[in-house]
């Protein structure tokens, strides 16, 4: 028993971490919050004023924009992924396309209460993904299913303190789900397809987030912005032959990382804007999980031992006319994850953005964006070696490659 309940453990750990490894931003963390950043590759998100979009990066921006504004739109995620290895030193398996697609809404209002002052609402998500290596991977008996959801509320407010300075803060709410799944792989046939564990839960809870911008001169700005961790205990069941029950109640501490963004945005001339930034994410508080069970000690599933990681990025605006922007941008998003405890069920790795978008200036009132992104997802050998989970399928040895393409388009509307 104390065996097949470590073997779940490690494979419910995997499972979560696969869920964003392959996919757009460093650990499961997601990039997309409006189609206009993303045809620039989000440079200089925390220093731009596009429109409502601007509160999710830095909220001090909400004193840049006139009257109410609305903004809504979505961002279509599609992740091609593949793995191939072999599995107990000899047995060949890969999974295709294991990262599934997905679609990310948002919706943004600001109000410009007065010269000084300004509200804002923003609804959302950073975090998020589902991915399915399928029965017939040799690797399944370390995770085989999971998924990540989450959405996100903010309410901010902006001040302006002097002509050139402002700040922002805002409170955020946050909603979370997750579940996560291990079989028995092909391997073990005739006892193949068993559910080694399956473990669901969800959890909401509250953070805040806090910036600063200010305007050098007429044609430069700097600006600066702080999300706190989310602290998460995914509260749920877990079922499989690892807890010996069908039905066990349990739960699983998990920290959405602390993050910072440091941008510059300078107008060369009356057509041409440079910007850039560099974000950071505390991704080295991510050392561990932990699951807990009623009237049991705590069980550690997994040493993860990540580190910090920066995305690098900087684009361009040029104004074409009064109706039409054009947007370009490239960005590098580094592994949050080094060679060493890089494993099969957490091929995190580095990836290059290259982007392109457009603005049209339909109406006074109304405009429409559109960005374009691909991603090149860096190669990753991999392995996941633990007596538990070798003594059901074997270690597991492979490489992940991929690509994500993501389209995006928004409209924003001001009264």
């Amino acid at each position: 028993m104390k065996m097949n309940k470590t073997l779940l453990s490690i494979a419910v750990a995997g499972s979560l971490l696969s869920t964003s490894a392959a996919v757009n931003a460093a650990g499961f963390q997601l990039a997309e919050y409006s189609a206009t950043g993303l045809g620039r590759a989000y440079a200089g998100e925390a220093a731009m004023a596009d429109n409502a979009s601007a509160q999710w990066r830095n909220p001090a921006m909400l004193t840049y924009l006139e009257g109410t504004q609305i903004s809504v739109g979505a961002i279509y995620v599609d992740p091609n992924v593949d793995i191939s290895g072999t599995s107990a030193g000899a047995i060949p398996t890969s999974s295709s396309d294991f990262a599934h697609d997905a679609v990310i809404p948002n919706f943004y209002v600001s109000h410009k209460y007065n010269d000084k002052f300004a509200l804002g609402f923003a609804l959302g998500t950073n975090y998020g993904m589902e991915t399915n290596l399928g029965t017939d991977f040799a690797g399944a008996n370390h995770g085989n299913e999971a998924s990540v959801y989450s959405i996100e509320a903010n309410l901010n407010a902006a001040y302006q303190l002097t002509e050139s300075l402002s700040i922002g803060a805002g409170l955020r709410y946050i909603d979370a789900e997750g579940s996560f799944g291990a079989i028995t792989p092909p391997q073990a046939a005739p006892a193949d397809g068993l559910t080694l564990k399956y473990m669901e839960g969800e959890d909401s809870a509250w953070a805040w987030q806090a910036g600063t911008v200010w305007q050098v001169n007429e044609s430069s700005r700097l600006g600066f912005t702080y999300k706190s961790e989310v602290d998460l205990t995914l509260e749920g069941y877990a079922k499989g032959l690892g807890f010996g029950s069908n039905y066990k109640p349990g739960s699983m501490n998990l920290a959405l990382p602390a993050t910072a963004e440091l941008a510059a945005f300078h107008q060369v001339n009356d057509a041409l804007a440079i910007h850039t930034s560099i974000n950071w994410t505390d991704w080295s508080s991510f050392e561990k999980l932990v699951a807990d069970f009623p009237g049991e000690a705590s069980n550690t599933i997994k040493e993860e031992n990540w580190e910090d990681n920066f995305r690098y990025a900087v684009g361009a605006t040029y104004q074409v006319d009064s109706q039409l922007t054009l947007r370009t941008g490239i960005a590098y998003d580094e592994s949050a994850v080094s060679e060493e405890h890089r494993t099969a069920t957490i091929p995190e790795t580095d990836r290059l953005w290259l982007s392109l978008g457009a603005g049209y200036q339909w109406s006074e009132q109304l405009s429409f964006d559109a960005g374009f992104t691909y991603i090149f997802a860096k190669d990753a050998s991999m392995q996941e070696s633990d007596p538990a989970a070798d003594a059901v399928g074997g270690s597991f040895e492979g490489e992940v490659t991929g690509s994500i393409w993501l389209i995006g388009v928004q409209a924003n509307y001001t009264f």
